[in-house]
């Protein structure tokens, strides 16, 4: 485990550092969660990251844990951490929003499959976190409960639809949190605000018993401060299969071994697609391909297919099967959605079930296309977004074409990896000139996540460890 000094300010540890602390006695459960709800309330007033906490039974849970390790009972991989989850994950008994004016209220009768593991393996849940309505919008713009703010900027946008998950985690109000990913939706919000996220392969991950979306697409995924965060945490989230061997739930010294990238092969896209980067972004993106070369990488000129095409075919079959899974509601009572979802399901339902075949037809041979640039790389290196974060009143539209638009620019580099179904993973890389985070975007073949925390946690360990958290964050502002 990763050293714990005293003089820490136990908020801006990492999950591993935290599981580590609690298992070794430098701290209680009790008091990390107590501490982790005193910055709730300290900061929840500017960054509105949570729809509800729940003060009592996180305390509870906290003291449950603590009787447990000092009984000398076997504890799970995040005994006594606390997390939250974006409000779309039920939970039996429990109010689960998404988001939304017309489940504000819903309760449901079973736990999600991934809480049900994040239960199991001893995690504090603090609460439900913000998101875009019914996870829809890559802002986190949200007409009902208002959009959670950035920690570094409250102007600038979270990214949506993960808004409350990535600026909870970011503020250093939880250790982690569950997002979910259609387009981007992990990976944006993690890039705006400056922490670690995961998109595994599609279906790597239980869906069941969460809001779904787009069912073909929706991937659950997780965000932290550190690679070795999200491992530990995707270890408990998944099985092993016949296809894919099982992930360790990896601790900070499980990753130790990979000190460098030596004769790994970093596939760098070519062609107009991916050109035309704000200044800044360019430079930072120059700038981690060339310490990849210092940890003994081999970046190689890889040709992929059109990321415009990819992303329409990604648009039809996203928002045709969201106008599918909010049919019912869409016709019988439009006016409680917000502007902005209702004018993108009103767009989708110019989609044609035409249109919709013929994108999941395509897919198959795009799949193949990737599969032959992963002949010549073992890991692909894109910006998470082509632009520095955005001010919210630059993009909160409500519809016609400059929704569109916008939607397009802030998706172009996430959306079509979700529609290849390939896993993901968001790694911050340093900032702006005006101090707001950048990022970049690991992809990897299909089940390749081990080799996405590996590399990832090479990089980290290059630059020092994970990100700084936002000033406003820290104990001494």
């Amino acid at each position: 485990m990763t050293a714990i000094s005293g003089d820490d300010d136990p908020l801006a540890w990492t999950l591993v550092q935290a599981v580590g602390a609690i298992r070794c006695g430098a701290i209680s459960s009790e008091t990390l969660t107590n501490l982790s709800l005193e910055r709730i309330d300290k900061l929840q007033p500017t960054l509105n990251a949570f729809i509800s906490v729940d003060r009592a039974a996180a305390i509870t849970a906290a003291r449950a844990a603590d009787a447990r390790l000092a009984s000398g009972a076997t504890i799970g991989p995040l005994h006594g951490v606390p997390l939250a989850h974006k409000d779309m994950f039920y939970r039996a008994g429990a109010v689960t929003t998404c988001g939304s004016k017309i489940r504000r209220d819903q309760v449901h009768a079973r736990t999600a499959e991934v809480l049900t593991r994040l239960d199991a393996a001893g995690a504090i849940e603090l609460g439900r976190l913000n998101l875009s309505e019914f996870a829809l919008g890559p802002t986190g713009q949200n007409a009902h409960f208002g959009r959670a703010c950035n920690p570094w900027d409250p102007a600038v946008i979270t990214g949506g639809s993960s808004s409350g998950s990535a600026a909870a985690v970011a503020a250093g109000m939880a250790f982690a949190a569950l997002g979910s990913d259609t387009g981007g939706s992990v990976r944006l919000p993690a890039a705006l605000c400056g922490v670690a996220g995961l998109k595994p392969t599609q279906d790597r991950v239980s869906a069941r018993d969460i809001m779904p979306l787009a069912p073909s697409m929706d991937c659950v995924g997780p965000l932290a401060r550190s690679v070795a965060d999200l491992a530990l945490i995707f270890g408990v989230l998944t099985n092993a299969s016949a296809e894919a061997a099982p992930v360790p739930a990896w601790a900070a010294d499980a990753l130790a071994d990979r000190p460098s990238l030596k004769e790994v092969r970093i596939g760098i896209p070519e062609g107009p697609d991916h050109e035309g980067l704000d200044a800044d972004v360019a430079a930072n993106l120059a700038q981690s391909r060339a310490d990849l070369e210092k940890l003994g990488a081999r970046l190689v000129r890889i040709a992929l297919p059109d990321f415009n095409l990819l992303c329409e075919l990604a648009n039809h079959v996203s928002m045709y099967e969201a106008a599918r899974t909010h049919a019912e509601d869409f016709a019988t009572r439009p006016q409680d959605f917000g502007p902005q979802v209702r004018s993108r399901l009103a767009k989708a339902h110019e989609i044609t079930p035409e249109d919709y075949e013929c994108a999941l037809k395509a897919r198959p041979d795009m799949r193949r296309a990737v599969a032959v640039a992963f002949e010549a790389c073992d890991l692909i290196h894109l910006p998470v977004l082509a632009m520095t974060p955005p001010r919210a009143d630059t993009v909160d539209v409500d519809g016609g074409p400059a929704l569109a638009a916008m939607i397009a620019a802030l998706t172009r580099y996430t959306r079509p990896i979700s529609y290849l179904g390939l896993p993901a993973l968001a790694q911050p890389t340093g900032f702006t000139t005006g101090g707001l985070p950048l990022s970049m975007q690991w992809v990897a073949p299909p089940h390749g996540e081990a080799a996405l925390f590996a590399a990832g946690q090479a990089f980290e360990r290059l630059r020092g460890g994970p990100a700084p958290p936002p000033r406003a964050s820290r104990r001494q502002a």
